[in-house]
Protein backbone atom coordinates (compact mmCIF):
# COMPACT_ATOMS: atom_id res chain seq x y z
CA UNK A 1 0.00 0.00 0.00
CA UNK A 2 1.01 3.28 -0.83
CA UNK A 3 1.69 6.27 1.33
CA UNK A 4 -0.39 9.47 0.85
CA UNK A 5 3.10 11.07 -0.37
CA UNK A 6 3.86 8.36 -2.64
CA UNK A 7 0.27 8.86 -3.92
CA UNK A 8 0.96 12.63 -4.01
CA UNK A 9 4.66 12.29 -5.97
CA UNK A 10 2.65 9.89 -8.67
CA UNK A 11 0.03 12.92 -8.79
CA UNK A 12 2.26 15.57 -9.24
CA UNK A 13 4.33 13.63 -11.56
CA UNK A 14 1.36 12.75 -14.01
CA UNK A 15 -0.16 16.45 -13.82
CA UNK A 16 3.29 18.14 -15.04
CA UNK A 17 3.65 15.58 -17.82
CA UNK A 18 0.18 16.54 -18.95
CA UNK A 19 0.45 20.01 -19.15
CA UNK A 20 3.56 19.11 -21.04
CA UNK A 21 1.59 16.89 -23.45
CA UNK A 22 -1.27 19.60 -23.77
CA UNK A 23 1.74 22.08 -24.68
CA UNK A 24 3.29 19.68 -27.11
CA UNK A 25 6.54 19.91 -25.38
CA UNK A 26 6.57 16.30 -24.70
CA UNK A 27 5.19 13.82 -27.24
CA UNK A 28 3.05 10.50 -26.13
CA UNK A 29 6.18 8.40 -27.83
CA UNK A 30 8.64 10.13 -25.19
CA UNK A 31 6.00 9.77 -22.73
CA UNK A 32 8.08 6.89 -20.51
CA UNK A 33 11.42 8.64 -20.75
CA UNK A 34 10.12 12.34 -19.59
CA UNK A 35 7.80 10.76 -16.92
CA UNK A 36 10.58 8.77 -15.24
CA UNK A 37 12.99 11.82 -15.28
CA UNK A 38 10.23 14.30 -13.94
CA UNK A 39 8.70 11.52 -11.39
CA UNK A 40 12.35 11.39 -9.91
CA UNK A 41 12.92 15.06 -9.76
CA UNK A 42 9.64 15.64 -7.79
CA UNK A 43 10.29 12.42 -5.51
CA UNK A 44 13.69 13.72 -4.74
CA UNK A 45 12.46 17.28 -3.91
CA UNK A 46 9.61 15.86 -1.52
CA UNK A 47 12.46 13.42 0.19
CA UNK A 48 14.65 15.92 0.43
CA UNK A 49 12.00 18.77 2.15
CA UNK A 50 10.84 15.51 4.29
CA UNK A 51 14.43 14.54 5.43
CA UNK A 52 14.93 18.36 6.40
CA UNK A 53 12.32 18.11 8.61
CA UNK A 54 10.68 20.95 6.54
CA UNK A 55 6.96 21.21 7.44
CA UNK A 56 4.49 21.09 4.16
CA UNK A 57 1.59 24.03 3.25
CA UNK A 58 -0.61 20.95 4.52
CA UNK A 59 0.83 21.08 7.94
CA UNK A 60 0.74 24.60 9.03
CA UNK A 61 -2.72 24.54 7.84
CA UNK A 62 -3.93 22.79 10.56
Amino acid sequence: MRSKTDELIVRTAKEIVAKFIETRTITPATFEEHFRNIYETVEKTVRKQESAGTPDKQDNDK
